[in-house]
């Protein structure tokens, strides 16, 4: 069998951002919350890797959930916390 690419074993984008919420030794329950939101956000743009999304996508996102999903402002607000962690402390974006 031909070799894969180096690049074939990255460890997924949720498998990251737990390894960085570890690392920095944020709560089980901050870690749980992050990945949710993060899984949450993936899904919510039809699977495409946060790489592919920009501040638009996350203002959506965001919207969704105030407007459809009727969450509240705190809870929009950890969203956006996690979101953030992704982009900054992952993605270095």
């Amino acid at each position: 069998p031909k070799p894969q690419p180096f690049a074939a074993f990255r460890p997924r984008i949720l498998d990251q951002l737990r390894t960085a919420l570890r690392t920095r030794h944020y709560s089980k329950s901050t870690e749980l919350a992050y990945m949710s939101w993060a899984k949450r956000f993936i899904l919510f743009q039809n699977m495409r890797h946060p790489n592919q999304l920009d501040a638009p996508d996350v203002a959506a996102f965001l919207s969704h959930l105030a407007i459809s999903d009727g969450v509240s402002a705190s809870t929009q607000n950890q969203a956006l916390a996690a979101l953030l962690f992704l982009y900054r402390e992952v993605l270095d974006q």
